[in-house]
């Protein structure tokens, strides 16, 4: 795929007023949610719920792209619709994530580095086929000052495999999107965030450009700067908004077409009330400025289906909510007076 058709998929996957739905999920992960809302993981009922989401109506008015895990590419509708196509024939994008997960980087270490890269091509081949025009991988970046992490090699690990990705992805004509995410979970102020973010992202673009990637046909998704969920001080939306801008401005080229930011473990309403407040500034910003969800658009929805066959159009309403509240927030226009307003 040229170099054209690659910005032109990029551009439109982050372009204002939609965004990305992660409904990425490892079985592992899934079976967490389901075990939450007491609904037993079967091949079957998780097919259900990423159908039940697929099915909202006008949902791509609001979304983009789905990321899809490998499970959920290879299945179809009640219908036996393959669920690449079903969302191709919606105007929604197919994506999917594509590492095979973190281990420790050492028998003894809490630090991870994400894996995958051992037979990417020929997946993403089969990915190709099965209608995937663009991929995820995740990298998980821990603060914990007590245990001085994140170390510079993990940081070095990390990057140098996200860029390695990065550029087997664009040889198979597939749009990346590139993730590290510094975790939100410790006790690490605003600051200690906005440090380790921007060494971060700095590192990642020296990789990517040794990679040869073409800037224009990737998606940077970033954590925003904010304080850690265990931290006595957190930061305000505006200085979550602005800090996140800055950093951005520091490290991300002008060549990238979009930033779609993931929630990190944010409540719905805050991950929708930050990319708002940076979507309404006056600040010339060189890229779009989106979302890619996974909790902060499902949460509700998975609360209001609890496997049951008769709350599926409640929990679509739930999903058409988040989405279209945060569609506003990607043209700076979301207010808390729409969190109260009725979606059915």
């Amino acid at each position: 795929m040229s170099h054209n058709k690659l910005n032109e998929i990029a551009k439109n996957l982050s372009k204002p007023p939609k965004g990305i739905l992660a409904a990425d999920e490892s079985t592992n992960t899934i079976s967490k949610r389901f075990n939450d809302i007491k609904v037993e993981s079967t091949d079957e009922n998780r097919r259900k719920y990423r159908e039940l989401l697929f099915k909202t109506k006008d949902l791509n008015k609001f979304i983009s792209g789905i990321i899809l895990f490998d499970e959920t590419i290879r299945q179809s509708t009640s219908e036996k619709v393959p669920f690449g196509r079903f969302l191709n024939d919606l105007g929604i994008m197919p994506g999917i994530k594509v590492d095979t997960g973190a281990v420790p980087i050492a028998p003894e270490s809490i630090e991870k580095v994400t894996e995958g890269l051992d037979g990417l091509g020929k997946r993403l081949i089969e990915y190709k086929e099965l209608g995937a025009l663009f991929t995820k991988w995740r990298a998980i970046i821990d603060i914990n000052e007590e245990s001085r992490i994140p170390s510079d090699y993990l940081i070095d690990l990390n990057c140098s495999n996200l860029a390695r990705y990065a550029k087997i992805v664009q040889d198979h004509g597939m749009v990346p999107i590139v993730e590290p995410e510094v975790l939100m979970d410790g006790a690490h102020s605003i600051e200690k965030c906005y440090e380790v973010t921007s060494k971060t992202q700095k590192l990642l673009f020296k990789k990517l450009d040794h990679n040869d990637v073409n800037l224009k046909g990737i998606l940077l998704k970033p954590n925003m700067i904010i304080s850690g969920r265990k931290s006595p001080s957190q930061a305000s939306i505006s200085e979550v908004a602005s800090q996140t801008v800055k950093c951005l401005k520091e490290n991300v080229p002008k060549d990238v077409p979009g930033i779609v930011f993931l929630s990190g473990g944010q409540s719905n309403e805050l991950a929708t009330q930050h990319l708002n407040e940076m979507n309404k500034s006056n600040e010339e910003k060189p890229w779009n400025l989106s979302f890619s969800y996974g909790r902060a658009l499902q949460q509700p929805t998975l609360n209001a289906w609890q496997g049951n066959d008769n709350k599926i159009s409640n929990s679509q309403n739930a999903l058409f909510k988040r989405s279209k509240l945060n569609s506003s927030a990607t043209l700076g226009k979301y207010s808390e007076d729409l969190e109260n307003s009725n979606y059915e």
